[in-house]
Formats: C-alpha cells, sequence, structure tokens
C-alpha cells in the first residue's frame, strides 16, 4: 500500500507536533501539521486519508471545516479532537459525518494511532473488493465466457453487446445446459452496472411459501421463524442487476406482486409498511416458451410483455457445428490447467464421436463428458473409448446403453462426489448446477453419499 498521507489541524503547535511525532513512529505515515482551518483546506489538494481537526480554531469551527471537506471529498475520514467532552456536540459531529469523536486526553495519541490502522484495513479492503470486481469484469467479457465461432453465436455476440448499453430488461431462453446465468453475467458485468451487485434467484429451488420473503425480504416477527429482519434479493441487488431464473416456476399469486414492484420500481418487506425504492436492472432466465405459458393461463400476459424487454435466445449446441470441438478443447485445457494435469490433446475418431451425438445436456453436459474423459485416459489423448454419453461412472460398465438424461445427471454427480469426498459445493462448481439440485437428489435417495 502506498504512503498513508494524514492532516493534523491543531493550533497548539507543540501538542499537534507531539501528535506528529507519534504517528510518524510508523514510517508508511505521512503527517503534515497545519495551524487553522484554512490552511488545511487550501491543501485538500494532496488528498489526505485520514483528517484530524481541532475543533476549536482560531478561524471557523471544526464543524465548519469538515462541512467543507466532505462536500468535496465525501470518502475522506475526518476525526474531531475536543478539548471539552460535549456529548450533544458529539452527536452532532456524528450526525454530520464525523468518523469519531475523541477528546484531549493521554490517550488520544492511542487512540488515533487505533483509528489510523482501522481505516487502512479498510482501504486495504476496498482495493481488493475494487480489483475483485474488476477481475470478475474480466472474467466475464462475453467473447470469454461464451465460446465459439458459429453464426448463431455471433448473433448472441450482437444482441449481448447492444443490451449492455442500456438498462433494457433482458430475457434470456434456452434449453437445460445453453448456458442462460453466464450470459447474464456477461451482460452485466459488461454494462455501466458493473461494480454494483450481480443478484442470482433461482425460482424453481425456493419453496412457494417463502421466495416473497426470499426476493423481497421480510421484517422481524412478520412469521414464524421470523426472528430478525432480513433484507431481500432485491434490495440487496439496488444499482445493480437481478437475474430470475426459471422464471415460469413463478406462482400467479407471486407474479402479481413482482409485476407491482417492477411497475412501482419499489416495494414493502413481508410484515412491514415503509415502501423501499429500489434501482434494478432486471434479466430473466427460462427454458419454457413464455408466450406459450401465457396462452395456458400459467403466466400473466401484462409482466410477460414486461419481462420480454430484449429477448436473447440460446441455441442447443446440437446445432452449432463445430462449435462442439472449440468448446471440447477449452474444457479439457481448463480442466488441465486447474488440476494441475499434462495437457491432453482429442483425437480425430473422439471429435467425430462427439458431433455425431445430439447433446441434450448442451453445453453443461460437453463439460462433464469432457472432465470425465480426461480423468479416464492414462495417456496424453482422450480417445473415443473415454468419451462415454450412456455411463459416467467409472467404477461402472462405461458402455451401458439406454440410459435416460436423468440417470446420465444422476450418475455424473455420483462420480464427482466420489472423486471430491462427497463436497457438494465444490461438485456443484464444477458441474456450474445448483447446490440445491445436489441436495435435493441426495434427500430424495436418487443420490446414496
Amino acid at each position: 500500500m502506498d504512503a498513508f498521507r494524514i492532516f493534523i489541524v491543531e493550533d497548539d503547535l507543540l501538542y499537534g507536533e507531539m501528535l506528529r511525532r507519534h504517528l510518524t513512529l510508523n514510517p508508511d505515515n505521512e503527517v503534515y501539521l497545519y495551524r487553522n482551518g484554512e490552511e488545511c483546506l487550501k491543501n485538500m489538494y494532496r488528498e489526505p486519508n485520514m483528517v484530524s481537526l481541532d475543533y476549536s480554531l482560531p478561524d471557523m469551527s471544526g464543524l465548519d471545516i469538515m462541512r467543507r471537506i466532505k462536500k468535496d471529498f465525501p470518502e475522506i475520514p475526518v476525526i474531531i479532537v475536543s478539548g471539552q467532552e460535549d456529548i450533544s456536540t458529539a452527536v452532532t459531529l456524528l450526525r454530520e459525518g464525523a468518523y469519531d469523536y475523541f477528546v484531549k486526553d493521554d490517550d488520544v495519541k492511542d487512540r488515533l494511532w487505533n483509528v489510523i490502522k482501522k481505516i487502512r484495513e479498510n482501504l486495504q479492503l476496498r482495493s481488493e473488493i475494487s480489483y475483485l470486481k474488476e477481475e470478475i469484469g474480466r472474467k466475464y467479457e462475453f467473447r470469454n465466457v461464451i465460446k465459439g465461432n458459429s453464426p448463431s453465436i455471433k448473433q448472441i455476440f450482437s444482441l449481448i453487446e447492444k443490451s449492455t448499453k442500456t438498462n433494457i430488461s433482458v430475457s434470456v431462453t434456452g434449453e437445460t445446459g445453453t448456458g442462460k446465468e453466464l450470459v447474464a453475467k456477461a451482460i452485466h458485468y459488461n454494462s455501466n452496472r458493473a461494480k454494483k451487485p450481480f443478484v442470482a434467484i433461482n425460482v424453481s429451488a425456493i419453496p412457494k411459501e417463502l421466495i416473497e420473503s426470499e426476493m423481497f425480504g421480510h421484517e422481524k416477527g412478520s412469521f414464524t421463524g421470523a426472528v430478525t429482519r432480513k433484507i431481500g434479493k432485491f434490495e440487496q441487488a439496488h444499482g445493480g442487476t437481478i437475474f430470475l431464473d426459471e422464471v415460469a416456476e413463478m406462482d400467479l399469486s407471486m407474479q402479481t406482486k413482482l409485476l407491482r414492484v417492477l411497475q412501482e420500481r419499489e416495494l414493502t418487506r413481508v410484515g412491514g409498511n415503509d415502501l423501499i425504492k429500489i434501482d434494478i436492472r432486471l434479466i430473466v432466465a427460462t427454458n419454457l416458451n413464455l408466450a406459450e405459458e401465457v396462452k395456458k393461463g400459467n403466466f400473466r400476459e401484462d409482466l410477460y410483455y414486461r419481462l420480454l424487454g430484449m429477448p436473447i435466445e440460446l441455441p442447443p449446441l446440437r446445432y452449432r457445428g463445430n462449435d462442439i470441438i472449440l468448446l471440447a478443447k477449452h474444457f479439457v485445457d481448463e480442466f488441465c490447467q486447474e488440476n494441475k494435469m499434462k495437457k491432453l490433446s482429442i483425437t480425430e475418431s473422439a471429435q467425430q464421436k462427439m458431433m455425431q451425438y445430439p447433446f441434450p445436456g448442451n453445453v453443461r453436459e460437453l463439460r462433464a463428458i469432457i472432465e470425465l474423459a480426461a480423468v479416464l485416459t492414462d495417456t496424453d489423448k482422450i480417445d473415443e473409448s473415454h468419451i462415454s454419453f450412456n455411463a459416467v461412472d467409472a467404477a461402472e460398465n462405461l458402455l451401458m446403453e439406454e440410459n435416460t438424461l436423468a440417470e446420465y445427471n444422476r450418475k455424473i454427480i455420483s462420480h464427482y462426489l466420489q472423486k471430491h469426498n462427497n463436497n457438494v459445493l465444490l461438485v456443484a462448481k464444477k458441474l456450474d448446477i445448483g447446490k440445491s439440485t445436489i441436495y435435493r437428489m441426495i434427500k430424495e435417495k436418487q443420490i446414496v453419499l
């Protein structure tokens, strides 16, 4: 971290010099001493990391100086040091934005030392968060996330790029496993909301009786079990993006409440009365045809038009031609790098076998198949014998026939759980599925740990 710049504003020069000497015991502290408010304000161009301000100065009050600092530099912490203890003054200063209020005594230099330590830690944390957000932004640059050269994928790139330039709602449709959440993240992290939260909700994974609380929050005591106030996902996403996955699974009652929130851009927590303004960008996803759901009476027509916005339909993998091989090579390289394995190639016969398969599980299925093949091979090549579409448990016969897709999914999840010591969170991340899916299969005894 760079030098930590501190302003001490103190008309008692001996006292100020004592503080300066104490704080410069840390060689990373760069301390400036000023004897009045005017000197301090003239030097604010230096952008200090912290200002220690005497409350009683000869030219203006500490409150006036702090207000002027906060007007132009709202992020800079200001600590007020006063010769007298006055509770009402302290309360006023803290309400006006003072970081802390000290009384001049023998402990003030140590209290300043501790406050500086805390501020430095907060700055370091903010710097790390900013760096991580930039890394996430780079990670979700859409041409890095969505691999492919097919005409259909190039059209998706064009729609994503258009979506990032405005706050229009986006509806992403496509079969399971085509990458709908990746598209949502690519839009968010390439938009002007990238530094704000991206909050995802899988509507189908939340029990009907809890979804309103999950989305809009609740007040303490609003229902049995509500022992504290809960901030809902929409509030958490304020300033950023809310992603509603499997939105077609929402019941009609909840659809009505969602429509009102989207129309008014405000919500009320369950059991509460306060109207809470929200600023969110909405992206929804479904593998169903929402227009057909409207005709069937399962989805509100007015909500459908509110959600439609920019429609993006992701093509199934079977319609993407050579993208299958491009993605397979990407997944095997990624898997080998993550697991510190030697680089693997995919033989021509293995590629031909994949090109003849319809991939009902789409990109998600391809990733799982390739990762298993990378584990099964004993050479530096993945051959057609390692590419299995029906049986995915290495402990069983790899050429089992006529498995359903559900059985296929069960077997591959079981295989990964065994491989990773039943670490559900890790397996969910590697297979790009919700952990609730795995827990549900365990609960229903589809998978035995």
